[in-house]
């Protein structure tokens, strides 16, 4: 790596989240208080909140000119032009129910682009580390390229809320669906995208996706020789995340082209 600042931005970042996420495992096991957000499936425990506090603090002291925007309301404007952009348990319903399926993420962003991402998956201590500019590793090892699926045998992940099954936007979700051969729904959109830049699936799309739950993702499997674009469709934005070719296609399918 040629860039000192971002090779030192980047072993912090993986330190951040492997003690975040082994924060938040700890707390699981002595018992959760859930609370509801938005909705039954929208929640936050107070492992969300005390992974996050964690994150930031350490922030505060490594980086002290950067911004720092977290899904659980920490906000700090920087003078730097940077932002660290913090997702303390992606997956909170999973991990609130028991599930593995769930990590602690953050991305460091400036005005212009994603520069890296970091996520840590507690359960099989993986952390994958990676951005645009910076090859993607998991726990150091570099990523194979991924593969070149045949449409009719990718395979999606995304999730969709039942309320949007219908309507316009459930019809250009189907149109995106004709581009894959087969689907997945497991509720943690940035591990679903480890598993896309680990070459197990091919493409993630999903709409109004929140920077937290967007940026980690995306940069690592840029990071991997994928891409992630945002693309408006039946008035939302969709994020669509993977193989470069499956991305290309999905787009396509969402605009109606």
């Amino acid at each position: 790596m040629d860039d000192p600042q971002l090779a030192a931005d980047a072993f912090l970042a993986a330190d951040l989240v492997r003690e975040a996420a082994l924060l938040a495992a700890r707390i699981r096991a002595e018992g959760l208080d859930v609370e509801r957000k938005t909705s039954g499936s929208d929640i936050v425990t107070q492992a969300d909140t005390a992974a996050e506090r964690l994150i930031v603090q350490r922030l505060s002291a490594e980086r002290p000119d950067d911004g720092v925007l977290g899904e659980e309301g920490a906000s700090r404007e920087g003078t730097s032009g940077r932002t660290w952009v913090v997702d303390p348990v992606d997956g909170t319903y999973n991990f609130s129910r028991g599930s593995d399926w769930w990590c602690s993420a953050l991305a460091l962003r400036d005005e212009g682009d994603v520069l890296l991402g970091a996520v840590h998956h507690a359960a099989s201590l993986r952390t994958w580390v990676g951005g645009p500019d910076l090859p993607s590793t998991c726990d150091g090892v570099p990523l194979a390229p991924l593969p070149v699926t045949p449409r009719e045998a990718r395979c999606a992940v995304t999730y969709l809320h039942p309320p949007f099954y219908g309507g316009p936007v459930g019809e250009v979700f189907a149109r995106a669906l004709g581009e894959v051969g087969t689907l997945r729904m497991l509720g943690s959109g940035t591990m679903d995208c480890m598993a896309i830049a680990s070459g197990e699936w091919d493409v993630l799309f999903q709409h109004s996706v929140a920077d937290w739950d967007r940026l980690p993702g995306a940069a690592i499997v840029r990071g991997a020789g994928g891409e992630s674009v945002v693309v408006p469709a039946a008035g939302v934005d969709w994020t669509v995340t993977g193989a470069s070719a499956a991305v290309a296609d999905v787009r396509a399918a969402l605009l109606g082209r």
